[in-house]
């Protein structure tokens, strides 16, 4: 009989559509998977419509990108972060960010390579490296601050790494990383001639005084660099699917080979709204940070209330909560009885971690507040239930 691949043979169902049917089952306010239960902002959803509607946009889009979204990649990079992108040869659009992490790791890792993945990661990137033939090589954020060690991290780096994932500001822990550690990571990365893919689709969701800071702006780092960016968190349509990648054009070249044999295209009409969406003006972006700051308060509000001990998160639209007061089993048994008894979902975090470093998890939760702030308030209402 004929069997499915090795290459997949360890890949179990995701997490996140684990939770998903369970919350749908037991009829849970879902804070698990980062799904906004609202829209993206009207005028960008009108230019989809438009798009769709325009007979222009309803056949392939180009290859490696609309030029008229790669435009506004380049663009943005220029006055957000005052980086120079070519937007013929250094953006490739690609099926969201999760499509762009694994067109960089096949573009820009060989089998035999090793990779070095910050822990807790999302859940894709392992297996992105594992198909690509090559090795993960873990360092750990330890709570609760979240901070890894510099000493494991320099010992991460062997004659064989050959890249290095990174994502700041990070999901699940709600870091926004500073400037003396991605400096640390910069420094390591030029001494080994190691690739970072850095994962940055929270890069507007970042509170109080955090800031965030591309890696590709670190000198000597633009030349090793590919950015990730998410259209979908950006402007909270998950569900168009249009991320991108850019960085040199050497590399992205490489992430451009790989994606044209994965996906080809991106949907034509979501990449004609999204060039729209890099038009609005920049206070859109403070809007957002400061609707998320309130669901972010809302969301600790509970979490406290109900005696879960969390670190407000810097960034994202996530929190790890400890919830070891509250609870005596591991993480997923928590997750499964919160969904079962108390009515709301959450993410155990240990599918995020290699099994030796699992353990790091094992009273955590990761809780999404990208909803609405009334579901936030019940979501509350029910997690008190947890002090009782």
């Amino acid at each position: 009989m004929s069997t499915a691949a090795n290459r997949v043979s360890t890949f179990g169902t995701t997490i996140f559509t684990e939770i998903n049917t369970l919350a749908t089952q037991h009829n849970a306010i879902n804070l698990g998977q980062g799904k906004p239960d609202f829209d993206g902002p009207a005028d960008v959803v009108a230019a989809a419509v438009r798009a769709l509607q325009d007979g222009q946009h309803n056949q392939y889009a180009p290859g490696p990108g609309l030029p008229a979204l790669k435009q506004g990649i380049a663009t943005h990079a220029a006055a957000y972060y005052n980086l120079d992108i070519d937007p013929n040869a250094g953006v490739v659009v690609t099926a969201g960010a999760t499509e762009a992490v694994f067109a960089s790791v096949l573009g820009l890792v060989d089998p035999g390579d090793e990779v070095i993945v910050i822990e807790p990661f999302f859940d894709s990137y392992v297996p992105n490296i594992i198909m690509a033939n090559a090795m993960p090589v873990y360092v750990p954020l330890h709570p609760p601050e979240w901070t890894f060690d510099p000493d494991e991290l320099r010992r991460a780096f062997t004659p064989k790494t050959r890249a290095l994932i990174f994502n700041t500001p990070h999901n699940p822990t709600g870091r926004v990383f500073t400037r003396e550690e991605i400096g640390l990571i910069a420094e390591l990365c030029i001494e080994h001639d190691v690739t970072v893919i850095s994962d940055e689709v929270y890069e507007h969701l970042v509170f109080d005084t955090a800031r965030h800071i591309p890696l590709a702006t670190l000198p000597g780092m633009f030349e090793r660099t590919v950015t990730i960016g998410s259209l979908g968190k950006s402007y909270s349509v998950t569900g168009w699917k249009v991320g991108w990648v850019y960085g040199h054009p050497e590399l992205v070249q490489g992430v451009a080979r790989a994606h044209q044999f994965i996906t080809f295209a991106v949907n034509h009409p979501a990449q004609a709204a999204g060039a729209f969406a890099f038009t609005l003006p920049g206070s859109y972006f403070e809007e957002l940070q400061a609707m998320y700051m309130v669901k972010r308060d809302l969301i600790m509000n509970g979490l406290t209330a109900a005696g879960l001990k969390a670190r407000p998160p810097e960034g994202t639209y996530f929190v790890m909560a400890d919830f070891s007061d509250v609870f005596d089993g591991d993480d997923v048994e928590f997750a499964q009885y919160l969904v079962k008894e108390i009515g709301v979902a959450c993410i155990p975090p240990s599918p995020f971690y290699s099994t030796r470093h699992a353990h790091i998890a094992r009273k955590q939760a990761r809780f999404a507040f990208c909803k609405s702030d009334d579901l936030l308030k019940q979501a509350g209402e029910k997690l008190a239930r947890l002090r009782k």
